[in-house]
């Protein structure tokens, strides 16, 4: 049988299509004004790139804040749980998952099924999450991309988490030409001992699985696993995990 997860995320709109327990296919797209619409043309494009049509799809199960404007789901579900189970099907043995996505950041205590023990998350401010990359990356002048070209480099100090306040701090330091790449190391640091901060309360760690459109940036992969004292897993396409999650749900229910 085949099942299919989407998550409409703030940035971007994910779709997986699952059969016996492998992915046939995965696609990301830009969410844009419609989550609804997003959500579709996701699914849809998943659909073609797996070669096969909606009546072929046994359950659809669909996450993310925009899951709400789908209307053809047979059900939906939390990111939290989907994350949770997507980390799991890469990294079983892991018992902590990170997700850092475009407006939102959280750390989920899971057991070695996949099934979510505790979690915290981070959604009332952008701080620490990939919308605050971006106002920082823009204020460097630096399109996203650019972020991950640049060479590894002594951190400067960023003592803010509010966007505004290191904004204000990271113009500072440009005035006193503090090279580029050492203000986005210090802004990785940042973030990661946050984020290192809010998982700590969680209890023990045994391995740690890093997901989300953030994860994809090796400075902060290395940031990470620095603040937390031990190895970060990153799947090879951190941004499907919750959209994968979601897939593997439809199957379970």
């Amino acid at each position: 049988m085949i099942y299919a997860g989407i998550d409409v995320g703030s940035v971007a709109a994910k779709a997986v299509i699952l059969s016996n327990g492998k992915i046939l296919s995965r696609v990301i797209q830009p969410t844009g004004w419609s989550p609804g619409e997003a959500g579709k043309a996701v699914f849809e494009a998943a659909l073609a790139e797996a070669k096969i049509t909606r009546q072929d799809v046994t359950r659809i199960v669909g996450t993310g804040y925009g899951r709400v404007a789908l209307d053809f789901l047979d059900r939906a579900v939390t990111e939290i749980t989907c994350h949770a189970l997507g980390a799991n099907y890469f990294f079983p043995a892991n018992n902590l998952v990170i997700d850092i996505g475009g407006q939102d950041s959280k750390a989920i205590l899971i057991n070695k099924d996949g099934k979510v023990l505790n979690f915290i998350m981070n959604d009332k401010c952008a701080a620490g999450t990939g919308r605050f990359i971006q106002v920082i990356a823009m204020t460097l002048g630096l399109e996203l991309d650019r972020l991950k070209e640049l060479p590894p480099a002594k951190p400067a100090t960023i003592n803010s988490m509010c966007t505004v306040f290191a904004e204000s701090e990271v113009v500072s330091l440009l005035t006193q030409n503090v090279p580029k790449e050492r203000i986005v190391s210090g802004l990785y640091r940042s973030i990661a001992r946050r984020t290192a901060a809010m998982a700590a309360s969680l209890g023990s760690v045994r391995g740690v699985t890093f997901t989300g459109g953030v994860a994809r940036i090796p400075g902060m992969q290395e940031a990470l696993s620095d603040a937390l004292g031990c190895p970060v897993n990153v799947p090879d396409n951190p941004q499907i995990i919750g959209a994968l999650g979601a897939a593997i749900l439809a199957k379970n229910d």
